[in-house]
């Protein structure tokens, strides 16, 4: 059985593992909370270091905290940062609607590992509390808001936008690779007049184009930061140029231009800028669902089904039809989509739940947001290494759907009539034939005229 050791708080005594850097506040919440048995990411926890950091410098630069105390609170703080301590944040993260536990959860570790590099000892909080002097100026309040913020827009920047301009390059290859390639278009999945391979799949990459700027968009709805507002925005026991100060190490350390609430009331009243991130993250989910069904339908077959185009076989598809291949990343990414699409409403569920001058959801909207990042970018990487890059086309399959298409009689019609081009399309059909066969025989066009009103590339373009 491990050692305890006792820490207090204001309700009591609480025994603790002796060797752990967290106090009587976590433990707690860890006894409190068995719920879900999962805990907050590294991304969260490394911005919660970052934020607790970033006051730190503040208060020393403020005259605040003595040199001493802040240089090693600030390495206690860049351990956590570097993950160096991840085993310490126990927290379950359905727990206090505030993350008021996680919040003390930092201020526990942060303290009793500074005290630890003084050589002091664990629990005494000395000479490092964890309310006095790693949460100086500082609020569950503001400081979990923040760290969501800084959690998400960092998220995004570094892992989702390389993934998404990663696809989007693959994809924009492959529109220029199958641009001279003519098929059968679709329209309520029923034939459609041709299109090119190429421009079916620059639509594609047009999509993620987009899903890049709104990527950014989101990225951007998260830099507004609610440090200094303290416990209900006021700004109580911070001074004035605290926030200011914080957040240019907030915006040093993460390299994106953080800033300070306009109106601490609404940074934390409310959580509409996360709000307004998922809502793009969920956008992004539809585009890439459309085009990993897309690729999925156009490779069906590879006999029986539209065959366009052939994925890169990467496992065995049954345990008993032999020789069998699945589209297996297309489908891991359609339910990755769905599940941002969930996560979508956790979020939305949670930003309709501030009460006065606090949002009560702040946990569950973190988990959920920071998911949606790593799903998307983790989703992106995965269908662009493992099956975007490696897509082929099926030249010969493509052709033989255009010739057999009744759609094409569309380029008859300015010629011939809608009625008479309507009537072709249906004999043909009755009869199995092809639109050219058909016209020939009525004597509809001559062979001369059909050839040049049949050009199936010329009809992919405007006249």
């Amino acid at each position: 059985m491990s050692s305890k050791r006792i820490e207090r708080d204001s309700l009591g005594e609480v025994p603790v593992p002796s060797n752990a850097y967290y106090g009587a506040q976590t433990q707690r919440a860890v006894d409190n909370f068995p719920i879900s048995g999962r805990t907050f990411p590294r991304r969260f926890i490394r911005s919660l270091g970052i934020v607790k950091k970033s006051c730190c410098l503040a208060n020393e630069e403020l005259d605040l905290l003595d040199v001493a105390r802040a240089e090693w609170i600030a390495a206690a703080a860049q351990e956590v940062i570097d993950g160096q301590l991840d085993d310490q944040f126990p927290i379950d993260v359905f727990q206090t609607g505030s993350g008021t536990s996680s919040n003390m959860n930092a201020n526990e570790v942060i303290s009793n590992r500074a005290i630890d590099l003084m050589g002091g000892e664990l629990g005494s909080k000395d000479p490092v509390h964890p309310n006095d002097h790693v949460n100086m100026g500082q609020s569950s309040n503001d400081v979990i808001p923040t760290a969501i913020h800084v959690a998400g827009a960092t998220a995004i920047q570094e892992d989702l936008l390389p993934a998404l301009a990663h696809l989007h390059g693959a994809l924009r290859a492959k529109a220029e690779a199958f641009d001279s390639i003519v098929k059968s278009g679709r329209t309520h999945l029923m034939d459609a007049t041709p299109i090119r391979l190429g421009q079916e799949f620059s639509g594609y990459a047009a999509q993620i184009e987009k899903s890049i700027v709104r990527a950014e968009s989101a990225r951007d709805a998260l830099l507004e930061l609610a440090l200094g507002g303290t416990a209900v925005g006021t700004g109580i026991n911070r001074p004035l140029d605290f926030p200011k100060r914080a957040i240019a190490h907030i915006r040093a350390e993460t390299g994106l231009d953080f800033e300070e609430a306009a109106n601490h009331f609404e940074a934390q009243g409310a959580r509409d800028g996360v709000v307004e991130a998922h809502g793009q993250l969920k956008t992004i989910a539809a585009s890439l669902m459309k085009i990993a069904n897309d690729i999925r339908w156009l490779s069906s077959g590879p006999r029986t089904g539209f065959a366009e185009i052939r994925l890169p076989e990467i496992q065995p598809g049954s345990s008993i039809m032999p020789g069998k291949v699945n589209p297996v990343l297309c489908e891991a990414v359609t339910m990755v989509c769905a599940q941002v699409m969930g996560n979508d409403v956790a979020v939305n569920v949670g930003g309709a739940s501030g009460n006065f001058e606090l949002n009560v959801f702040l946990p569950v909207m973190a988990i959920n947001l920071l998911d949606s990042i790593q799903l998307l970018a983790g989703a992106s990487t995965a269908f662009t290494d493992k099956c975007v890059a490696g897509i082929e086309a099926n030249e010969a399959r493509c052709l033989e759907t255009v010739e057999r298409n009744l759609a094409i009689c569309t380029s008859l019609a300015p010629v011939i009539g809608y009625d008479e081009a309507a009537t072709l399309s249906k004999i043909a059909f009755k009869e199995n034939k092809s639109i050219r066969e058909v016209a020939l025989e009525r004597g509809s066009l001559d062979a001369e005229e059909l050839d040049k009103l049949l050009d199936f590339r010329a009809m992919t373009e405007p006249m």
